[in-house]
C-alpha cells in the first residue's frame, strides 16, 4: 500500500502534437483520465487541444482547471499557486518543452536525466 501525498494532485498537461485525425479525442481522453484519477487541478499548456484537455477535465471532476498559452504563462501561474506540499506532474510532447516548466519548479536541470540530451 502506497501512502497519500499530504498536498494536492496537480497536472500540467502539454499538447501532445502529431496525432493526426485522433488529436482531438486524444486530448479528451487525458482530460477524463485527470478526472479518474482524482487529479485535484489541471494545468492545460497550448492552444486549442489543450483547450480541449481542459474542458473535458473540468466536466471530468477536476476542480481547479487552468488554460494557458505557454510556458512562461504556466510557470508564473505555478508559482503563484503552489503549496510546499503539493505534487506536480508535467507531460507534454518533447516539442512542447515542457520540461522547462519542471526545471524553474525545481530549479534542477531535468533535460540530462535519461541522456535526452546526448
Amino acid at each position: 500500500m502506497t501512502e497519500e501525498a499530504a498536498g494536492r494532485r496537480i497536472a500540467v498537461l502539454g499538447e501532445m502534437l502529431e496525432l493526426g485525425d485522433e488529436a482531438v479525442e486524444a486530448h479528451r481522453s487525458v482530460g477524463r483520465m485527470a478526472g479518474e484519477y482524482g487529479v485535484d487541478m489541471v494545468v492545460a499548456v497550448g492552444g486549442v487541444l489543450a483547450k480541449q484537455l481542459a474542458l473535458t477535465a473540468g466536466a471530468s471532476g477536476v476542480p481547479d482547471v487552468a488554460i494557458v498559452a505557454d510556458n512562461a504563462t504556466a510557470i508564473a501561474y505555478l508559482q503563484s499557486v503552489l503549496r510546499p506540499e503539493d505534487t506536480v506532474l508535467v507531460k507534454g510532447s518533447r516539442g512542447g518543452m515542457r520540461w522547462q516548466i519542471a526545471e524553474a519548479l525545481t530549479g534542477q536541470d531535468v533535460t540530462a536525466w535519461g541522456g535526452w540530451n546526448e
